[in-house]
Order: C-alpha cells, then sequence, then structure tokens
C-alpha cells in the first residue's frame, strides 16, 4: 500500500505545480484473491447468449431397426438410393448428428457479485495501482513517469486535440506505454478473427477525470489509452484481466474527489451509502518482531518447566527385562526353553558324528571292494 501524506501534482508540460494529499484508499489492503474472483464473476455480466439450433441433427426420417439385424439399435436414416440412406443418425457419435448436451440460450449467463465485494475489489485495484513493483510487474512502461500515482492538474480535462493529448502524455513520460500499446496490435489467432474482433492489443494507460471539458475527445483515438470519469471507476478499467497494477493517470480534480467517493478512516462516503474503505486486520505483518518485542515480552508469562517423566514404552515381546516385569514366571520359561534348545543342539551333534562315522565306513568298504575286483582282472 501506499503510505505517503503527499503526492506530486504535475502540468501538462510534466513540470512539478505542486502537492495534493494522498487520499486513505490507497492504503486500503491489496487483495488479489478477492480482485481475481470479483472480476471473473462481473466479466460475465457483458456475454451474449448462444446456442445450436434446436432442430439441429434431428431433421431426418431416421427410426431404428431393433434388435434381431445384426446391427446397433442407433435410428438409421430411411430410404434408398443414396448413400445417407441405412446411416446412423441423431446420436452425438454420429455423422450428421446433434452435439451432446446442445447448448442452451436460457444457461445462466450472468453473475451477481455482492456490492460489498465490487467495493472492495475496486479500492485494492486502486491502492495497487500507486505501487511502482505491481504497475512495472504488469507490463507498463514507466521509466520516464516522475511518480506514481501520477497526478496531473485540470488542464488536462481540456485537452481535446489528439497531437495535443499525446504531447502531454510524452511529457508526463506515460508516452512510452502508449507507443508499447500501439505497437502491440497484431492479428488475432483463431476464428475470432471472422467475429468482428480481429485485432488484438496490449493496454495502455487509464486516464481517471474528473470534468469532462473535452479530454473525452483527446483521448480516446490513442491507442491502448482508456478514459473514465473518477465517479465510474470499476475493476474492469482499473485491474483488466483481474490482474493488479494498471497505470493510471489522475486529473488534479479526481485525485481529490477520491476521499468523498471512498471515504477516509474517520468519514464515511458521500455516494456509497456507509462504506469506508477497507482496513489492515495488522498494522504489522511481521508476527517476530512482534512477539519478540519489548512490550510483549515484558508482560508474558515465563515459560514453565515439565517435570512431568516421561517413561520409554519398551515391547515386552522384544525385551525380556520388561516382560519379567509383567510376568515372573517368564524367566523360567526362558530358562526351561534354551536348555531344550541346548539339549536338541547335542543331540543333532551326536546324530551328525554318528553320520560320519557310517559315512566313513562306507568309504573304506568301497575302497577295499575296488581293489579287490582289479587284482581279479589281472
Amino acid at each position: 500500500m501506499a503510505t505517503r501524506a503527499q503526492v506530486n501534482v504535475f502540468d501538462t508540460e510534466g513540470n512539478q505545480k505542486g502537492q495534493t494529499a494522498m487520499p486513505f484508499v490507497f492504503s486500503a489492503p491489496i487483495r488479489p484473491d478477492v480482485v481475481n474472483f470479483v472480476h471473473t464473476n462481473v466479466a460475465k455480466n457483458k456475454r451474449q447468449a448462444y446456442s445450436v439450433n434446436k432442430l439441429a441433427g434431428h431433421q431426418t426420417s431416421a427410426e431404428s431397426w431393433g434388435t434381431g439385424r445384426a446391427v446397433s439399435r442407433i435410428p438409421r436414416v430411411a430410404g434408398g438410393g443414396t448413400h445417407r440412406s441405412g446411416q446412423a443418425a441423431f446420436g452425438n457419435m454420429c455423422r450428421g448428428g446433434r452435439m451432446f448436451a446442445p447448448t442452451r440460450i436460457w444457461r445462466k449467463w450472468h453473475r451477481r457479485v455482492a456490492v460489498g465485494q465490487r467495493r472492495y475489489a475496486t479500492c485494492s485495484a486502486l491502492a495497487a495501482s500507486a505501487l511502482p513493483a505491481l504497475v512495472m510487474a504488469r507490463g507498463h512502461k514507466v521509466d520516464a513517469v516522475g511518480e506514481i500515482p501520477l497526478v496531473v492538474d485540470d488542464a488536462i480535462e481540456s485537452v481535446s486535440k489528439t497531437s495535443q493529448a499525446y504531447k502531454v502524455l510524452k511529457a508526463i513520460g506515460v508516452s512510452a506505454d502508449v507507443d508499447k500499446a500501439r505497437n502491440s496490435k497484431k492479428t488475432r489467432t483463431g476464428k475470432g478473427k471472422m467475429r468482428n474482433r480481429r485485432f488484438v492489443m496490449r493496454r495502455g494507460p487509464l486516464i481517471v477525470y474528473a470534468n469532462a471539458n473535452g479530454i473525452q475527445l483527446g483521448f480516446r483515438n490513442l491507442p491502448g489509452v482508456e478514459l473514465c470519469h473518477v465517479d465510474r471507476l470499476n475493476l474492469l478499467t482499473l485491474a483488466p484481466g483481474g490482474h493488479l497494477g494498471r497505470l493510471v493517470v489522475f486529473s488534479e480534480s479526481a485525485f481529490n474527489k477520491l476521499d468523498s467517493i471512498f471515504g477516509t478512516a474517520t468519514a464515511k462516503s458521500t455516494t456509497k451509502s456507509g462504506f469506508q474503505p477497507p482496513k489492515h486486520i495488522m498494522a504489522n505483518s511481521d508476527l517476530a518482531r512482534i512477539i519478540n518485542s519489548d512490550e510483549v515480552q515484558s508482560v508474558v508469562r515465563p515459560a514453565k518447566a515439565n517435570d512431568a517423566k516421561f517413561v520409554l514404552k519398551k515391547n515386552p515381546l522384544k525385551n525380556l527385562g520388561v516382560m519379567v516385569k509383567l510376568n515372573p514366571y517368564a524367566m523360567t520359561l526362558r530358562r526351561a526353553e534354551l536348555l531344550r534348545q541346548e539339549a536338541v543342539s547335542k543331540k543333532s551333534a551326536a546324530i551328525q558324528a554318528k553320520r560320519k562315522a557310517k559315512l566313513a565306513q562306507q568309504k573304506k568298504y568301497a575302497k577295499g571292494s575296488k581293489k579287490f575286483y582289479s587284482n581279479l582282472l589281472v
């Protein structure tokens, strides 16, 4: 948000003329989520209804052949003599058939948006237009602009020639943004070329005025430049596409009128019944600084010492000592098990020794028999 107390006022030649007070609305919270939601819904209120012909895909004498003919039961065109006869019809999967769920003109085209949300979004968009970082991030060329928000004296409201209007914008450093918009004009991709929207172009600066003394004649023909009366500020012009940071040029009268339109911290709006600009819930959002401040630390209670003893739970199935505490007979069972395993181990060793001795005896006899038969063959 912009927190300066004064804003410089420039004349139509780009020279600093004086200063004026910063309206309170520029300190409103910047809420991209609210702006995007409101813009999405408000932009739907300019749509025109459309639909396909209610008879499309059904203007044929098709009937189903029923079952028993080894074909699907989709309706088929009657008659004969052409390729069309016997073709499937009506279905959305058929050539020449209707579309699935045909569009209707009684669709819910428009959206109602609460007036409080619309006003909140407008205040946020105005506050964002006073931050150079957001204006530059949106793509506007503001390198030569003396100050943002940009306020020009009321002489700009009497500019009625386009050439003179461009000279004024060049003097205050906004002409680069107009040139960017003019150079961006190109043919639209897609079928919109056939539908009376052949060209697309970037947005340039927004001129906000309070008295129409010819200003609408002078600036309306500049590419990318839009005009808006200060009493009719709306989100579609302040944040096109739902993107915050529009480059706005205020006339001095329009700038000074913002407090009466939107209200201040102590006074309510004179045109919007009972409305005041939204305020930040927190004056300082740095929680670490707040918590560690002397004011907070001087009144907080000291940290409590936790004297509770926590015993680590051990699994008795894996820990014999814990099992003995639960079941004293577990030691006897464990000892008996060890003795049993030792007896089994001794028995197994004796069996293995007996098997090895028997195997050695068999090898001894096998060796002697081989020698006996070899002597017989000599």
